[in-house]
C-alpha cells in the first residue's frame, strides 16, 4: 500500500523507529477497521501524521476513520472528544484505544474556515464555535494543562536548546511570562488545544464544527493564540493580528492584556517547535513574536517588565 510521501516523512521525523513500525502496521490496521466496523475505506485526505480517510458503512452512512499512534496524545484527543460530546465538535462514534482508532462523523462538504476570504467574518464564526466549546475542567481530568506547555519551554531553556532562530534571552523571557500567567489563572477550561482555521469545518446539516482537538486545560485566552498565528497574509500581518485580538476581546469578553501575553509566550514555543533538522522554521509564526511584543508595548508598556515581575 502506497502512502503519501510527505505523510511518511512526517511520521518518520516525529516518531522515529516507533513511527516506522506503525507505518508497517498501518495496512493491517486499515483492514481491521473495515472488518470491525463493516466499512469500505476510501482514498485518504491529505495526511500529516495520522491516517484519516472517509469511509462508507454497509447501511450507507458516511463516516471518517482516523488512525493514530496509540499513546498519550491519542488518549488526550479521545478525552477531549468525549468531553465536548459533539457540541460544536465533530462527534465521536466509536474508538479503539489499544489500536489508536477513531470512528468519527463525517462533516460534508467539510470546507475549512480558511476558505473564507473575509478575515473578520472568519474570526466572528470562530468565536461562536469557541463559545459552544466552553467547558469547565473537571477535577478528575487526565488532560495536560498549559503548565505542561510551560514545562516544555522550561526544558528547552534548561537544555540550552536554542538556535539562531530564537535567542536564549527571548526563550527565557517567554518562560517567565508563561509562569506568571499559569500562576495567575483563575478559571481552568477544557480547551481544544489546536484551535485554528484548518480545524474548523462546515457541515450543511450541522453548521460549523471543530475537529482534531489535542485536549488541554487552561485559560480561554490561550486557546485563541494558534488561530491568530495561522492563515496570515504575506503583508500586513500586524494589522490582521491586531484586528483579530480586538474581535476576540469584543465577542468573548476576554482579558486583552492576558490574551496578548499568552500570544507572546506561546508563539515563542510554537516557533521553536517548528524548527526542522535542516534549520528551516515557520516564518509566519516567527514574525508574530515581534507582533505580540509590539502590541503589548503599545498598550501596556515593556513586556520585559512582566517577565521581571
Amino acid at each position: 500500500m502506497n502512502f503519501q510521501d510527505q505523510f511518511v516523512k512526517n511520521v518518520r521525523l516525529y516518531f522515529k523507529t516507533k513511527g516506522e513500525k506503525w507505518l508497517q502496521q498501518l495496512p493491517s490496521l486499515i483492514h481491521y477497521c473495515e472488518e470491525t466496523w463493516s466499512l469500505t475505506i476510501k482514498d485518504p485526505y491529505k495526511l500529516s501524521i495520522n491516517f484519516v480517510a472517509p469511509a462508507m458503512a454497509k447501511d450507507g452512512r458516511e463516516v471518517v476513520v482516523k488512525i493514530c499512534l496509540p499513546g498519550e496524545d491519542f488518549l488526550n484527543e479521545r478525552e477531549a472528544l468525549q468531553s465536548f460530546n459533539g457540541n460544536a465538535m465533530v462527534k465521536l462514534i466509536d474508538s479503539d484505544k489499544e489500536k489508536g482508532i477513531f470512528i468519527l462523523e463525517k462533516l460534508s462538504p467539510g470546507f475549512t474556515l480558511a476558505e473564507l476570504k473575509d478575515d473578520r467574518e472568519a474570526c466572528r464564526l470562530a468565536t461562536k464555535i469557541l463559545q459552544k466549546l466552553t467547558t469547565p475542567a473537571p477535577n478528575e481530568s487526565k488532560l495536560p494543562s498549559t503548565k505542561a506547555r510551560e514545562q516544555s519551554l522550561r526544558d528547552i531553556v534548561a537544555d540550552h536548546k536554542h538556535s539562531s532562530v530564537i535567542t536564549m534571552g527571548t526563550l527565557q523571557k517567554a518562560l517567565k511570562i508563561f509562569t506568571h500567567l499559569n500562576q495567575t489563572t483563575t478559571e481552568w477550561q477544557i480547551l481544544h488545544g489546536d484551535f485554528h482555521h484548518y480545524n474548523l469545518l462546515y457541515s450543511e446539516d450541522k453548521g460549523w464544527k471543530a475537529i482534531d482537538p489535542k485536549g488541554l486545560i487552561g485559560e480561554r485566552e490561550y486557546d485563541l493564540i494558534q488561530f491568530m498565528l495561522n492563515h496570515l497574509p504575506d503583508k500586513g500581518a500586524y494589522e490582521v493580528v491586531a484586528n483579530r485580538v480586538d474581535i476576540f476581546i469584543d465577542e468573548l469578553n476576554l482579558n486583552k492584556e492576558r490574551l496578548i501575553l499568552w500570544g507572546y509566550c506561546h508563539t515563542v514555543l510554537a516557533t521553536y517547535w517548528s524548527i526542522d533538522d535542516d534549520g528551516t522554521f515557520d516564518k509566519s509564526f516567527h514574525q508574530c513574536i515581534e507582533i505580540f511584543e509590539e502590541l503589548y508595548e503599545t498598550l501596556y508598556g515593556s513586556i520585559s517588565e512582566v517577565a521581571r515581575s
